[in-house]
């Protein structure tokens, strides 16, 4: 079976390091492109993902007002959405903005690639 392909934008150099090596350890996920917030969405298009995990508080164009520019590029693709923002916070607006899930940060690496997996559909 092919490896989920998941799409990371997050202004945080250092997380997305540690995102992609946690994501892709157990070989069922592979991060297929990388953006630095909101701007940088085009790059979903070549990529091709199955998930994309999104971060809310970016510079420039924040991920729930990159939503639809993100499900416009990758249709298919489930869109979990990521801020260090608690649940009850955040959770209702993201869903609101078409996210498929809302995911606090905080959440052990074992728990995000739960989800993306169950987001994916495996």
């Amino acid at each position: 079976m092919d490896p989920i392909r998941v799409f990371v934008c997050d202004d945080a150099p250092a997380f997305r390091d540690l995102l992609r090596l946690a994501l892709e350890q157990e070989g069922d996920l592979a991060v297929v492109g990388e953006a630095e917030d909101g701007t940088e969405v085009d790059a979903i298009a070549g990529a091709r993902p199955d998930v994309v995990l999104l971060d809310v508080s970016m510079p420039g164009l924040g991920g729930l007002e990159a939503l639809p520019r993100v499900r416009e590029l990758a249709p298919g693709a489930s869109v979990v959405v990521l801020s260090s923002f608690t649940a009850e916070e955040m959770a209702g607006p993201a869903q609101a903005a078409g996210a498929d899930r809302y995911l606090d940060k905080r959440e052990s690496f074992a728990r995000i690639r739960e989800v993306v997996r169950e987001v994916a559909g495996r």
